[in-house]
């Protein structure tokens, strides 16, 4: 394999001028050795197609003997340059296929349209020298455009043949973990196609099953569909499979789900290939095989968004984005540096969390310009010499306090964070000129049982009354349940209890919770900022509840284990603030659509500015006391559909 590396080093040609700068074209050893191949080709194809017209005996003709050799480097000429033009040296052609096929058809219908057109108005005035019989052009553009699509075919037949000897070499006295790929389709051919390519010394593919009857006992890409997934058992006891790896793409969960119970009944270790996203944002290889997470079962469809409309109000623009270190905040600033900005605020009051996003952002080398902020939302002064330095157009509000039982003990500091925090930021941003402004919500802020649902309510609150009293702002409050694998969500600790033996632990067993996966919900955020006209808040569409006990037993399954045998489930009972289900809409609310299929406005009255401004002072005056009772009572005032518990009597 070694020669196959060398094959794709670069060469560089160096082209000068007395009146022009050097110029560097790199080429790799592979583009040069095909340049070569073509020119020879396309040389022995013009002679093959004369001695066609002629019968092979052209040497009887020295006439026309002479007249091939001087037209030969001519008519090389053009086909490569035909070619040259139409990109086709751009392709990688051991991995050439039909979609490649367009490029080259075109490139030799220019070449034969412009050598008719040659012979029939200019060649017979340039005498018989330049006079190509018609036969021969047809010939030659016919066996020219055949003659190079077989190198590039050779050329990948050799390298694969080349890949699966090294695999048979690597695998020899090595255990193989034989594998059936779930779904034939387009991700299923290329996955396939990309594991034979890297010679994986470690996996060997059985074959596909797919439900389309029409795929079935076919061969696909090499590799043989067996029938359908209903079949995995069998196919597991009689071909010995280790591994099943799920290569549809574009199904829904639910069928995810159906081909994991399946291999779990067959005793067959369920993988899967990444998401579709990822493979089409180039951040994963379509062979990055890995296990099957509880976020595949959970999350939903592929989330298409208007990304024009996205582009236009962030491309170009000064970025903030508020608790850029946390789940949601660190996933926003990885998508929005795909819009280009023209400076990304990080700000941030964990100074590892800050580390952490900024040194990603560093190693992908957008080219963005990324400035690392230390600073407390809660502090006027501080939040005050942010704006006024660097003045975001673009304000993305995440920083927040959200874990609900330690909010239920920390009271003060929930209400300085997630209240008088945002206060601070929206205000500011009406203030210095903001255009957009986006503040992340939660569901628990919905009838709040909890001290953190109530501050993240009076927070909604605080955006839309920011919203009328600086018009030339769009304020928007972006609302949903729970997102998979954040910080302090139920899914990293189940892992850390599994890992552990157990137990798992579930407040109760008909406890139910909304569920997103982390960059679902951020796209959203970004796609309702570009909907939004100022003043309202969105409700995405969170799909059905999932029972947190099912989830929990999914779990376990998906460790190779067994719930109640292997790992136990221990119900702890609900925790202060908790509630057994969770609302994304509020009494009298009327949620209409927008006019993306996921996101929902929830019409919920302006509040009154008096009514919040003198709420506000009184809650403030509490903080400052110090005072949990009147804290609490501050707050149930200024949200009277809240039912907070009262403040735990702390005296001796």
């Amino acid at each position: 394999m070694n020669f196959l590396r060398q094959w794709g080093r670069p060469l560089e040609l160096v082209f000068e001028h007395a009146h022009m700068r050097k110029k560097v074209v790199r080429l790799t050893f592979g583009q040069a050795g095909q340049f070569l191949l073509d020119l020879a080709a396309l040389s022995f194809v013009f002679h093959v197609a004369y001695q066609l017209r002629f019968e092979f005996h052209l040497g009887d003709y020295p006439r026309y003997w002479q007249a091939m050799i001087c037209q030969l480097p001519v008519v090389v000429a053009v086909q490569w340059f035909c070619m040259f033009f139409s990109r086709v040296y751009r392709r990688l052609w051991r991995f050439v296929s039909l979609v490649d096929l367009p490029p080259f058809c075109g490139a030799f219908a220019v070449s034969g349209a412009l050598f008719l057109a040659f012979r029939t108005f200019v060649a017979v005035r340039l005498g018989w020298l330049w006079v190509i019989p018609y036969s021969v052009i047809v010939y030659d553009t016919t066996l020219a455009l055949f003659a190079v699509l077989s190198l590039r075919v050779l050329r990948r037949i050799v390298f694969e043949l080349l890949s699966r000897h090294h695999a048979y070499q690597m695998r020899h006295g090595h255990a193989v973990s034989r594998v059936v790929l779930l779904g034939a389709g387009m991700a299923g051919v290329m996955a396939a196609r990309e594991l034979a390519r890297q010679g994986n010394a470690k996996q060997k593919i059985v074959g596909f099953l797919d439900d389309d009857p029409v795929k079935q006992n076919t061969v696909i890409a090499g590799v043989p569909v067996l029938g359908p997934v209903s079949m995995i058992r069998q196919l597991a006891e009689k071909r010995k499979v280790d591994e099943a790896v799920i290569t549809v793409t574009n199904t829904s969960r639910e069928n995810i789900a159906r081909m994991v119970r399946s291999c779990e009944a067959a005793g067959i270790k369920p993988r899967i290939i990444p998401s579709l996203y990822d493979i089409i944002g180039g951040t994963v290889s379509i062979a990055a095989i890995r296990d099957v997470d509880i976020a595949d079962l959970l999350g939903r469809d592929i989330v298409l968004l208007d990304s024009e409309a996205i582009r236009r109000y962030s491309a170009g623009k000064r970025i903030l984005v508020t608790g850029a270190g946390g789940s949601i905040g660190s996933e926003l600033v990885r998508q929005l540096i795909a819009f280009a900005p023209k400076t990304l605020y990080l700000l941030e009051q964990g100074e590892f969390a800050l580390y952490e996003i900024h040194r990603e952002m560093l190693a992908r080398n957008t080219g963005v310009p990324l400035v690392p902020v230390i600073a407390d939302i809660a502090s006027p002064a501080r939040m005050e010499e942010v704006f006024r330095e660097f003045r975001p157009e673009v304000v993305i509000h995440a920083a927040a306090y959200k874990h609900v039982p330690m909010m239920e003990t920390n009271v003060r500091e929930a209400v300085t964070n997630n209240v008088f925090g945002t206060r601070n930021v929206a205000a500011l941003a009406g203030k210095y000129g903001t255009e957009v402004f986006v503040m992340i919500s939660t569901d628990k802020a919905v009838n709040p049982t909890s001290v953190m649902g109530t501050t993240k309510r009076i927070a909604e609150l605080i955006v839309q009354e920011q919203d009328e009293t600086w018009p030339n702002t769009r304020y928007v409050s972006v609302r949903f349940g729970n997102v998979l694998g954040s910080t302090g969500s139920v899914i990293p600790l189940f892992r850390e209890q599994i890992r552990r033996g157990g137990p798992v632990t579930v407040t109760h067993p008909e406890m139910k919770r909304y569920f997103m996966t982390i960059p679902e919900a951020s796209r959203l955020v970004l796609q309702a900022a570009a909907i939004g006209n100022g003043g309202e808040i969105f409700v995405l569409d969170m799909g059905e509840p999932v029972k947190i006990d099912k989830l929990a037993r999914d779990m376990i399954r998906l460790s190779g284990l067994e719930p109640d045998k292997d790992i136990p489930i221990r119900y702890t009972g609900l925790r202060p603030g908790e509630k057994m289900f969770e609302e994304l809409t509020t009494t009298g609310e009327n949620a209409t659509k927008t006019r993306h299929p996921k996101i929902f406005i929830g019409k919920i009255g302006k509040p009154d500015a008096r009514f919040l401004h003198r709420g506000l002072k009184r809650l403030e005056s509490a903080v400052q006391d110090a005072n949990e009772a009147a804290i609490r009572a501050a707050l149930s005032s200024l949200v009277p559909e809240a039912t907070l518990s009262p403040a735990k009597d702390t005296a001796p």
